[in-house]
C-alpha cells in the first residue's frame, strides 16, 4: 500500500492534534506537518522536501483562510491537492473552495474511514465531495456544461444507458450524494460490492470520479 503524506491546516490546536492521532493510526497515512493558518501552511510548503501528497485544509482561519490558501497552492504548489474539512456547508465556501482548486470538500462529522479514503483518492487526483457538497454542486450546475454532454437535441430522449439495472440503482444513489456505505445500506449489499459497482459504472461511462457521475445522473433526470 502506498503511503500518503498529509499536511493538516486548521486553526484549532485540539482539532489538529486529534486529526493527527486519528490519521496516524491508519496504515499508509503519514502526517508530515501541521499549520494553524494559510500563512503557516505556505511557510511549511516552501521548505518541505518532499512536498506532502495532500493538504487537509479548514475553510475559515485567521490571517489566511482556506479558500485563499488553496488558490495560492494551485499557483505555487499545483502538485499538492487540497481537501477542505470544515463545519460549514454554505454555498459560498463550497463553490469558493472548488473554484480555488480544492480536490474535495468534506464536513467534520465525516466518518474516519471516509476521511482516509478521501485523502487517498485526492492524492490520486480524484475529486471527493461529501454528501451535502455533492448535492449542492449537482443542483447548481447545468448538465449541458458537463464535458461529456453532447450538443443540445431539444426534446430528444437521452441515449440508452450501458449500465445494468443494479448499476442504474447505484448511479441514482450516487447522484443524491450517497456514500458507498449509504448505498450498501439502501440496497442491502456490502460496502465492498457498492464500491465495485461504482468503479464499474465509472469505467463503463468513461467518467473520472463520482462528481461527474452525479452530473451524468442529473443530465438524464435521475436525481
Amino acid at each position: 500500500m502506498t503511503t500518503v503524506s498529509v499536511l493538516i491546516v486548521d486553526d484549532q490546536i485540539l482539532l489538529r492534534q486529534g486529526l493527527r492521532k486519528l490519521l496516524e493510526i491508519e496504515e499508509g497515512i503519514d502526517v508530515v506537518g501541521e499549520a494553524a493558518n494559510g500563512v503557516e501552511a505556505l511557510e511549511f510548503l516552501s521548505s518541505a522536501v518532499p512536498l506532502p501528497d495532500v493538504a487537509l485544509v479548514d475553510a475559515r482561519m485567521p490571517l489566511m483562510d482556506g479558500v485563499t490558501l488553496i488558490g495560492r497552492m494551485r499557483e505555487e504548489y499545483p502538485g499538492v491537492p487540497a481537501v477542505v474539512l470544515t463545519t460549514f456547508d454554505d454555498d459560498e465556501l463550497i463553490f469558493g473552495g472548488l473554484r480555488a482548486g480544492a480536490r474535495g470538500y468534506l464536513l467534520k462529522d465525516v466518518p474516519p474511514e471516509e476521511l482516509v479514503s478521501a485523502l487517498r483518492r485526492a492524492s490520486r487526483g480524484e475529486t471527493v465531495l461529501g454528501g451535502p457538497a455533492a448535492q449542492r454542486l449537482v443542483a447548481a450546475l447545468d448538465p449541458a456544461r458537463a464535458p461529456w454532454a453532447g450538443p443540445a437535441t431539444g426534446s430528444a430522449a437521452p441515449a440508452a444507458s450501458p449500465l445494468s439495472e443494479r448499476e442504474e440503482e447505484v448511479a441514482r444513489l450516487v447522484g443524491t450524494g450517497a456514500t458507498n456505505r449509504e448505498i450498501a445500506r439502501t440496497l442491502f449489499i456490502t460496502e465492498g460490492t457498492a464500491k465495485n459497482h461504482v468503479t464499474s459504472i465509472l469505467r463503463k461511462l468513461g467518467l473520472r470520479d463520482r462528481t461527474r457521475l452525479a452530473l451524468w445522473v442529473r443530465e438524464r433526470g435521475g436525481a
